[in-house]
């Protein structure tokens, strides 16, 4: 199952009036040029060090809220209705005409442990979300989750930006209950390692150093 569309909808023009403070700030250029062509921009609600700019995933750190969320009441009673750890947090925005190329995001699927939300706030019909070769729309307001361990791509073709809140979050019991209820099939569960294996596969990963070793490692840790 490579994506869901929750049942919850949230506030569109809530959202959209929040978003605008937010606007006046400075949005930092993804940081990951290699795949995107045009603008794609975010800034932080929740990160690391607590500050808007830093838009980097890191493993094992305590994620703190940024004056940006400050501004956003609305998005912070959406993060507490999720009754579950929260990693980071961003608004991440697509310009007209800009592409987020064919992808993998190893270890950021629900059966590594952690999983990734999006709920568009401003979007066009001419944006197209693609997994796996099925090709999605979302709406504004709509809830999704999508195995980003997957192929995914996104291509704005309208005029207007695109522009999402992205919550990255740890599962647990809740969450399991919620994806199974939406018909999450959580019967096959990824193999599981030794320690000496995992502490082998950890090692290996920390001398890559990216944001997908990050993530794996961060899977990793968190098995039981």
């Amino acid at each position: 199952m490579n994506y869901i569309r929750f049942s919850d909808t949230y506030n569109e023009a809530l959202l959209i009036a929040e978003l605008q403070q937010v606007l006046q700030q400075d949005w930092s250029l993804h940081f990951n040029t290699k795949d995107f062509n045009g603008d794609w921009r975010s800034i932080s609600l929740r990160s690391a060090t607590g500050r808007n700019d830093d838009i980097y995933a890191q493993a094992d750190v305590a994620y703190k809220n940024t004056p940006a969320l400050e501004m956003m009441p609305y998005v912070q009673k959406i993060l507490d209705t999720w009754h579950c750890e929260k990693e980071a947090v961003r608004l991440l925005s697509l310009a007209p005409g800009s592409e987020i190329k064919p992808h993998k995001d190893m270890g950021c699927g629900y059966r590594d442990g952690n999983f990734r939300i999006h709920i568009p706030i401003v979007t066009n019909p001419d944006v197209y979300f693609t997994v796996e070769d099925e090709t999605l729309h979302l709406q504004a307001g709509e809830c999704w989750y999508m195995d980003f361990s997957q192929t995914h791509s996104i291509v704005n073709n309208g005029n207007t930006n695109r522009i999402h809140l992205i919550m990255d979050c740890i599962r647990n019991e809740w969450t399991d209950r919620l994806f199974a209820a939406h018909g999450f099939d959580l019967s096959e569960e990824k193999p599981s390692y030794d320690a000496a294996t995992k502490a082998r596969m950890i090692e290996e990963l920390e001398k890559i150093d990216t944001d997908i070793a990050r993530n794996l490692i961060a899977s990793l840790k968190a098995e039981n």
